[in-house]
């Protein structure tokens, strides 16, 4: 199987507090080191509470944050050295807020035309000869591309800019939470054209979202990050069915179910740890009640089969 997405060592640090005297208030590790591979063609789900490192990671893998240390390999071209106009055609971001991701001063044949001129510098024919394919794709009428952003619906402009997108012509597509700001009606319009537009243009994503069921729906394989690190990755079909990590069991446990009362969740703190002031050790043993003496020293790392590993020295199952 042929990695999509290679990432070794991967970290990412933000000074805060800058001064213009003095040394700034501190440090504050928004990624761990971390190792991660996306097979070509699958979905990678990636969850986590805000401020866990997700969208962190997935500016870093476009090359709109610049990483601490590490490694970040699209089809086997280092991000550090290539050619961006070379690398944006292989991976290409879909933001959360369709509409203001949108820049509301050029039409829609304006937004969908600037890829294909700066990334593969078609002329004009070729140029409307392609959008056109790429709107019959995401079934959109070709009479919008004369408007601007802000007339359209939010499920619109999600399909807009998963259009511009495509246009880029690339490999793989980084999703950030593409469906959270729409009606759960248009959600699954959006989320049944994605897996359309996977298996017709073979695709690889990695999809970023709070919403634990449209991720068990969408995804091949999860991992779930807490505090900057992958805490629990695994099949799909697995990680929320049969949980490993306690904290991957707390998120299962709390997400709302139709018919199901909503539970306090079972731990010490509610809160992640301070973030300029890092616990030693595992970062979840402060909310964990299996938690021992053994998890302050040092951190877990992933163990287990390749198909569904943990980093936890007390697994749940």
């Amino acid at each position: 199987m042929t990695n999509a997405v290679h990432v070794e060592n991967l970290s990412k640090s933000f000074v805060v507090g800058k001064r213009l005297l003095g040394p700034p208030k501190g440090l504050v590790k928004a990624l761990h080191l971390l190792d991660l591979d996306v097979i070509r063609g699958e979905t990678l789900g990636i969850v986590g509470e805000s401020g866990c490192g997700k969208s962190t990671l997935a500016r870093m893998l476009v090359g709109l944050l610049q990483p601490t240390t590490g490694l970040i390999e699209i089809s086997g071209e280092p991000l550090q050295s290539a050619d961006p106009r070379l690398f944006g055609r292989k991976i290409q971001y879909v933001f959360q807020d369709p509409v203001s991701s949108l820049n509301p001063r050029k039409t829609i044949r304006q937004i969908m035309e600037a890829p294909l001129i700066h990334l593969h510098g078609l002329g004009r024919d070729e140029r409307a000869r392609r959008i056109s394919e790429i709107f019959e794709m995401v079934s959109l009428r070709e009479e919008f591309l004369d408007r601007y952003p802000h007339e359209f619906s939010g499920g619109q402009a999600q399909r807009i800019g998963i259009a511009r997108a495509l246009a880029a012509d690339a490999e793989v597509l980084v999703l950030d939470e593409p469906v959270s700001a729409l009606d759960v009606s248009v959600q699954a319009q959006v989320l049944n054209l994605l897996t359309d537009l996977k298996s017709q243009l073979s695709l690889t994503y990695l999809f970023i979202s709070h919403d634990l069921a449209v991720v068990e729906a969408v995804s091949d394989r999860i991992a779930v990050l807490y505090f900057g690190s992958i805490v629990e990755i695994g099949a799909a079909e697995k990680v929320f069915s049969n949980p490993r990590h306690p904290y991957t069991k707390l998120l299962a446990d709390s997400a709302p179910v139709v018919g199901r009362p909503l539970a306090a969740p079972e731990t010490a703190e509610t809160e992640l740890p301070d973030p300029l002031d890092p616990p030693t050790g595992c970062a979840f043993r402060a909310r964990c009640r299996h938690a021992t003496a053994e998890c302050a020293p040092s951190s877990p790392s992933l163990e287990g089969p390749a198909n569904h590993q943990a980093a936890c020295f007390h697994p749940v199952s």
